[in-house]
């Protein structure tokens, strides 16, 4: 067993290409091994991959062989649990063994290659399959698409599937439509799954409104998830609450609120659709956000009333509002109550708590937080790490902030922009700007691209401090890499020069804003304004502050 496992530690998808599926002439038939019965298989006793293992082994031994259902049972068993590779080096053994397969196995192998984001041998087994006239079905083609879709070779997706439907190489069912609709929404392409929704001859179902709706309606295309909506009955498809969850998610997040309110008593009741956790939930997560946290309030007593009980994710929701409005006290008595009422926290749960705490300069309460955290056996994630990080960064601990970094890539937790991005903003608030510019040139290194958010902080904080040459520089090298300023980038830098008098040396840059179709912020304005009172005989200065202005 544990030479099995050694062999599945290395890429067993690799051997099977570089095998070029050659079967090896096993013939179980001279086995001199005979059994008078053939043995019970015992699935019963499976915890783990080892046993696992230890079943094919036996079951490899067995004469006469039992059929390729027992096989594909144990792939199954591994796929489920999600060893992949070891299922790939148990498949390359079967064939040595000459074990008989199918398109079952097929649709199990191919599955476990795109688990393992290798498509590509997924496609390489198809053809193995193909050329022992075992044929593909919907399965296999809606796994492949998945794939594709998962490592994000949506353009390739796209052809495979339109190839699918051309050559009609399977009856499309309502699970390929789906996976394709999901896909091409999650890739932030809802119009064009939308475009494939109105002109299919494929009668869709809710399933695939929903996500169209869903994707629409993330996107910023909330009319159109609307129009979508209002299409649905005529198409024979009737809207759940799904797709009212989605429809209200976007409105509320464009504050259309008089049409949320429509939705929720006229249209919802007319179809008779219950409002469900979903609903309420999202309600209240927009309200927190907007700091409307007695509204919020409102929405959960009113969901009690309802009999509809919130869930670790509204309650998640009113501790980040809480958090928000500054009521960090009350934030922590619903933390305590968690436990109480029944409900487990999440990370997401300290993770919110902790950044309240920090928020609120109580570093002891949030560092204390976090001990119980890992005490509770909880996993920290990428997120709980920014968070304790930026707390180090307020607290003005730097020395313990890089420490704390390198204790993470130790753990294996790979920073990522934010990490660097909150590292560097903590740098530059305090004047630390060359040990900030040293960070922003280690992150070609960790393979990372300083983002629009690092450049901006940091020649924002070189113009404040007057070292304008090596900030005009940065600017230059941040166009250079592909990260183009952007309208606060511009207004950072304007500011920054308006406080210093510098009105001169700003109106390169406010021309350039012109140029760009940016607008200059309201503080920015109010610094203009009062420069055109004390300069008004400069005519040039006057007529580009004129055109920043208007």
């Amino acid at each position: 067993m544990e030479l099995m496992m050694r062999k599945a530690s290395r890429s067993a998808a690799s051997l099977l290409i570089c095998r070029g599926f050659a079967t090896k002439s096993h013939n179980l038939a001279r086995e001199k091994r005979r059994f008078p019965h053939v043995p019970t298989i015992d699935f019963s006793a499976i915890r783990e991959a080892n046993d696992v293992i230890r079943l094919f082994r036996e079951t490899v031994a067995m004469c006469p062989q039992p059929s390729f259902l027992v096989y594909n049972k144990l792939l199954s068993l591994l796929a489920k649990m999600k060893k992949h590779t070891v299922a790939l080096s148990m498949f390359d053994e079967m064939r040595q063994w000459s074990v008989p397969v199918n398109e079952y196995t097929m649709n199990i192998i191919i599955g476990c290659c795109c688990h393992l984001n290798r498509i590509d041998f997924g496609f390489s087994v198809l053809g193995y399959f193909l050329k022992r006239d075992c044929n593909p079905n919907a399965t296999t083609f809606n796994t492949l698409l998945k794939g594709l879709f998962l490592v994000g070779n949506v353009k390739k997706a796209e052809t495979f599937f339109q190839k699918v439907l051309t050559l009609k190489l399977c009856e499309p069912d309502d699970i390929m439509f789906l996976t394709v609709i999901d896909g091409l929404c999650k890739a932030g392409k809802s119009l064009t799954s939308l475009d494939l929704l109105e002109r299919t001859t494929y009668k869709p179902n809710v399933y695939s409104y929903n996500a169209v709706i869903d994707g629409l309606c993330k996107d910023g295309l909330v009319d159109d998830a609307l129009h979508l909506l209002s299409e649905m009955p005529d198409k024979g498809v009737q809207p759940d609450v799904v797709t009212y969850n989605s429809i209200i998610h976007g409105l509320c997040s464009c504050s259309r609120w008089n049409e949320v309110k429509y939705l929720l008593l006229v249209e919802m009741l007319h179809h008779k659709v219950p409002l469900n956790v979903v609903t309420f939930t999202t309600l209240m997560d927009v309200h927190c956000k907007d700091g409307k946290i007695r509204e919020a309030e409102s929405i959960l007593e009113l969901m009690v009333k309802m009999n509809v009980f919130p869930n670790i994710i509204t309650y998640n929701a009113m501790i980040e509002g809480y958090c928000r409005s500054g009521n960090v006290d009350e934030a922590w008595c619903l933390f305590q109550d968690i436990p109480r009422i029944g409900l487990k926290h999440t990370i997401v749960s300290y993770n919110t708590m902790i950044h309240g705490f920090f928020g609120s300069s109580r570093f002891v309460d949030g560092w204390k937080l976090f001990k119980d955290l890992e005490a509770q056996h909880m996993r920290p994630n990428l997120c709980t790490y920014n968070i304790l990080l930026d707390g180090l960064c307020l607290n003005r601990q730097f020395d313990e902030a890089f420490s704390f970094m390198r204790m993470m890539e130790d753990k294996g937790v790979n920073p990522n922009m934010v990490t660097f991005g909150t590292l560097i903003h903590g740098l530059c608030k305090v004047g630390k700007l060359d040990i900030a510019r040293n960070l922003v040139n280690q992150l070609p290194s960790k393979g990372l691209r300083p983002n629009v958010q690092i450049y901006t902080t940091l020649i924002g904080s070189l113009f404040k401090e007057g070292l304008d040459e090596e900030a005009k520089g940065l600017l230059f090298e941040m166009e250079k890499n592909g990260s183009a300023p952007n309208a606060v980038t511009y207004n950072i830098i304007v500011e920054s020069l308006l406080k210093r008098n510098k009105v001169y040396d700003a109106i390169p840059f406010m021309e350039e804003m012109y140029k760009r179709g940016f607008l200059a912020h309201s503080a920015n304005v109010s610094m203009l304004l009062n420069v055109i009172r004390g300069e008004g005989k400069d005519g040039n200065l006057l007529d580009v502050i004129k055109r920043v202005l208007l």
